[in-house]
C-alpha cells in the first residue's frame, strides 16, 4: 500500500470514508465499512497495530455511549429494564449502536491511513502543495506518535501485571484496568508529543521560510482523478444527507 498509493490519495480515501460513513448514518453501512477496513489492514500487514490502537480509543468511548444513551435516552419509549431514573430502552440502545459503529468505522479508517502512510512522503507532498508549515508540523508529529500506541499499551499492561494488577476478571475489573492503563498512556503520549515538537522546531521545521524538498513523490494522473471523484462523492453524500434531514414543508 505504501508503494502504490500517493500519500494524499490515502489521506483522501480515509477522510472521505469517514465523511460518507457519517452521512450515511446507518449501523449496517458502518459495520460493512469497519469490516472492509479490517480486511485492508490485514492485507497491508498492520492489523496487529491498527486493531489494538482502535480498541484503546473505542473501548472507553463505547462504554460511555452505552451508559449515556442506553440508560438515559430521553426519547426512549420501549423500556427493557429500569433502575430508578435509569431506563434501558430499545431506542437508546439503537442510537448508541449507531454512534458506536459509525465512530468505529471512522477511527479504523483514519488509523489504517496513519499506520500505512509514509510520513516523509506525506510531508513532502504537503510541502509541494504550499500548505502552512504549522499544519504540516502538527500532522507529522501526530502521525509519528500513532504507531507507538499499541506497543506502549502492551508495555504498560505488562508493567502493571508485574506489580500485581489483575487484568483478567469480570466486567467491572476490566473497566477499572482500562482506566488505569489509559492514564499513563495519555500522559506518555503528551510527553512524547512535546519532545518531538521541540526537536522539530529546533531544526527549523516550524519556520515560515521557503523550504526545498529533495524527496520526489510520484503522483499518477489516475490517482489525481480518484481524489477528485472521492471528494465529489463525499460532498454529494453530505448534500443528500442534509436534504433528507431537512424538515418537511420548510424551504431550505
Amino acid at each position: 500500500m505504501r508503494a502504490r498509493l500517493h500519500p494524499l490519495t490515502a489521506l483522501t480515501g480515509a477522510a472521505c470514508t469517514a465523511v460518507v460513513t457519517t452521512a450515511a448514518a446507518s449501523w449496517v453501512f458502518s459495520v460493512a465499512v469497519t469490516l472492509a477496513v479490517a480486511v485492508l489492514a490485514a492485507r497491508a500487514g498492520v492489523a496487529r497495530q491498527v486493531l489494538p490502537a482502535a480498541a484503546v480509543i473505542l473501548a472507553p468511548l463505547c462504554v460511555s455511549l452505552l451508559v449515556l444513551h442506553g440508560l438515559f435516552f430521553p426519547e426512549g419509549q420501549t423500556a427493557l429494564a429500569s433502575w430508578g431514573p435509569a431506563r434501558v430502552t430499545a431506542e437508546g440502545l439503537r442510537f448508541a449502536l449507531e454512534l458506536a459503529t459509525r465512530t468505529a468505522a471512522c477511527v479504523l479508517a483514519l488509523l489504517l491511513f496513519s499506520f500505512t502512510v509514509s510520513v516523509p512522503d506525506l510531508v513532502s507532498a504537503l510541502a509541494e502543495r504550499k500548505l502552512p508549515p504549522q499544519f504540516v508540523f502538527v500532522l507529522a508529529s501526530t502521525l509519528a506518535l500513532l504507531p507507538a500506541i499499541a506497543g506502549r499499551l502492551v508495555r504498560i499492561r505488562q508493567a502493571q501485571e508485574a506489580r500485581g494488577l489483575v487484568l483478567r476478571g469480570g466486567l467491572l475489573s476490566r473497566l477499572g484496568a482500562v482506566r488505569l492503563q489509559m492514564v499513563p498512556l495519555v500522559l506518555g503520549l503528551i510527553e512524547d508529543a512535546g519532545s518531538r515538537a521541540q526537536a522539530l522546531d529546533a531544526r527549523g521545521f516550524g519556520g515560515g521560510a521557503p523550504r526545498t524538498s529533495y524527496r520526489e513523490v510520484p503522483d499518477p494522473p489516475a490517482q489525481r482523478w480518484f481524489r477528485a471523484a472521492a471528494l465529489l462523492a463525499a460532498a454529494g453524500a453530505v448534500v443528500i444527507r442534509l436534504a433528507l434531514s431537512w424538515p418537511p414543508g420548510v424551504q431550505p
